[in-house]
């Protein structure tokens, strides 16, 4: 009786052993197995987005007429708002883009016995983009109408201020940073043709617009 009961012991001593060995063997099978990576997915750039933009404008302006000046130099600040939509297609990436900036552009310069100013206190546009998408960044081409107001004036004589329409063409690159938000770093030529006149005398008015933007898609 007593070597039946040693020799069960034994036996359920041996399988006890086994099945630890066993599931100490599946434990580090299982530590060993490397952890999947979760699947990449490449940016996409399409959808609605708006923003800030900010930055300064350097250019150029010639009075002609009764008054007449050489080509004289104009600067200022810019500040305003963007909105616009994005259409993906594999990595060309299509858009439309409107923006309207407060503008502080001006510079004057003697016009016979007096001076002559140009000043642009406000300036918009809307454009097209076409852009190339390596993933997180965008390098873009961009053009269209530009908008804005050109304010001419003649020291003692008088001033007019006109809205006018006119073209742009730039580019930029663009790049997503966070979440929904982008940055991006651009330069615009405009050009919105000639002012009022004043005293039979009127403005052209160009400039290089160079601005940063932050932008939110949704």
């Amino acid at each position: 009786m007593k070597r039946v009961i040693l020799a069960g012991l034994g036996a359920l001593a041996m399988v006890t052993m086994m099945g630890t060995a066993n599931a100490a063997d599946v434990a580090r099978r299982q530590q060993a197995m490397p952890a999947k990576a979760p699947a990449y997915m490449p940016y996409n750039w399409t959808g609605f987005y708006v923003g800030i933009n900010g930055g300064g404008g350097w250019g150029t302006s010639t009075f002609s007429g009764a008054f007449p000046t050489g080509s004289f130099d104009t600067s200022g600040g810019l500040v305003g708002g963007t909105v616009g939509y994005n259409w993906q297609m594999n990595q060309l990436v299509f858009g439309l883009e409107g923006d309207l900036d407060w503008s502080n552009i001006r510079g004057s310069s003697p016009c016979g016995a007096t001076s002559c100013e140009t000043r642009n206190d406000w300036l918009g546009t809307v454009r097209g983009r076409i852009g190339y998408a390596f993933d997180r960044f965008m390098p873009y081409v961009t053009g269209g109408a530009a908008f804005g107001n050109i304010k001419t004036s003649i020291a003692g004589v008088g001033s007019s201020n006109e809205s006018n329409v006119g073209w742009t063409l730039g580019g930029g690159l663009e790049a997503a940073i966070a979440g929904p938000w982008t940055a991006k770093i651009e330069y615009l030529y405009v050009d919105l043709g000639n002012g009022g006149t004043v005293a039979a005398t009127d403005a052209d008015f160009k400039a290089n617009v160079v601005r940063a933007g932050l932008n939110y898609r949704f």
